[in-house]
């Protein structure tokens, strides 16, 4: 048999193995990584001790990227952007412990009321992103797009599975409530909304 067949059959092999495995952190850096550790004279467990890190370290990141894109934010931000010397009146210790996303695990609502402008879509859209970094599960709409999909849901018959869905979130943000008035309709569904999720995710 050919030597660069023989030789190229372990690596083949590992491939295959590894993605068959969905390990692709470790399909990406395990060569280069033996080879440092080959240098630092590290030894086997510790050659796969920085292998699998690097594995959960990736596989967080990836995890947490799906978090954000199933959360529909209109865009990423967080508080280290946050110019809180713009606000004078605004709590930062408060935000900051709403952060830590303690209220959520507690079950609890929070309301931000403001004039326009006065960054409370900046504040929402950060702690859904803290949310989404804790691992927890968040959905972002406004509040005439709810309504829209409510509406929706209910002509097609699916207003219950709908309904489900929003109950399962952790942490459902809703913006720019009161600021597009909404029919009789829209506001019972609304409603239903935050009742049904009342003492069962954060809101």
């Amino acid at each position: 048999m050919p030597t660069g067949t023989m030789s190229g059959t372990p690596q083949v092999l590992l491939a295959h193995h590894l993605k068959q495995l969905k390990l692709p952190t470790v399909l990406r850096e395990y060569d280069k990584v033996a080879r440092e550790c080959a240098r630092e004279g590290v030894d086997h467990p510790r050659y796969l001790l920085r292998l699998i890190e690097l594995e959960l370290i990736d596989r967080e990141r990836r995890t947490i990227e799906r978090r954000i894109k199933a959360a529909r934010f209109p865009a990423v931000k967080s508080l280290d952007t946050f110019d809180f010397t713009a606000i004078a009146s605004l709590n930062k210790m408060l935000v900051l412990e709403l952060a830590r996303c303690e209220f959520i695990l507690r079950r609890e609502n929070v309301i931000a009321l403001g004039n326009s402008g006065t960054g409370k879509s900046h504040v929402a859209l950060a702690l859904g992103l803290a949310a989404c970094q804790k691992g927890l599960t968040v959905t972002f709409t406004t509040a005439a797009a709810l309504v829209h999909h409510l509406m929706e849901a209910r002509d097609e018959r699916r207003l219950l599975k709908q309904q489900r869905d929003l109950q399962a979130v952790q942490l459902l943000i809703v913006d720019e409530l009161g600021y597009v008035p909404l029919s009789p309709t829209g506001a019972e569904l609304l409603f239903e909304v935050f009742s049904q999720r009342y003492e069962r995710g954060s809101t």
